[in-house]
């Protein structure tokens, strides 16, 4: 695991799993690529946890509903901020660490990273406090890889449509939307060791492909 942009290192475990996330905006394909990487890397005998954020454990979903649903101004960045962190530190403690420890493939749908863009890019939000907050409720726990899945605005907006509409944190408006796509990218160049942008307008078929191709050298 690496370090934190902010220096902030991850508590020291036992590692033999991997600890992998999907990132992007609204209508990316996330949940299809978790589910479908998953059942590949199980087919070559590897235990395998998919999970999300919020969410992921009892306590995480409890926090799930506050955040996901409501009005767009139902919390302003900070409450946002701050009720993520929270549910991440339940999820991480009770859920994900576990499943490492083990020796399990854990493919989590968002992680800090999410937080990072949508309070940080999106909500203005320094990425500095972010990751204090990360490192104190999580103490700082980093992916192994994480993916940014980015499709065009015609794409995504279809396939919203597909499936019965946004939730409240993809119902905010384009000017945040343009920010947060923005802070995304930003993050995958910055950290190019740990991110890989993938092209998620190809099939679904073929975004998997090339999400397995990144991490053949662990399989």
């Amino acid at each position: 695991m690496g370090a934190c942009p902010n220096g902030i290192l991850p508590a020291d475990r036992a590692v033999t799993g991997r600890f992998i996330t999907l990132e992007g905006g609204e209508g990316v394909g996330k949940s299809t690529q978790i589910r479908a990487v998953a059942a590949a890397i199980e087919a070559r005998g590897i235990e395998t946890l998919a999970t999300r954020e919020p969410g992921g454990s009892a306590g995480a979903e409890a926090i799930r509903t506050l955040l996901m649903e409501g009005s767009d101004d139902r919390w302003d960045a900070r409450s946002e901020a701050l009720l993520f962190a929270a549910a991440r530190a339940d999820h991480v403690a009770r859920t994900i660490r576990p499943a490492l420890e083990r020796g399990a493939w854990v493919l989590c749908d968002r992680f800090i990273d999410s937080s990072r863009a949508y309070q940080g890019g999106g909500g203005g939000i320094t990425d500095s406090d972010i990751l204090t907050l990360h490192g104190f409720g999580s103490n700082g726990l980093l992916p192994d890889r994480t993916f940014l899945l980015t499709v065009s605005a015609d794409e995504a907006a279809r396939r919203l449509i597909e499936r019965g509409g946004s939730d409240r944190m993809g119902n905010k408006p384009a000017d945040y939307q343009a920010r947060l796509a923005a802070r995304f990218v930003e993050m995958a160049k910055g950290e190019p060791a740990r991110w890989r942008i993938v092209d998620a307008d190809a099939t679904a078929t073929a975004v998997t492909a090339a999400i397995l191709a990144e991490l053949a050298e662990w399989l």
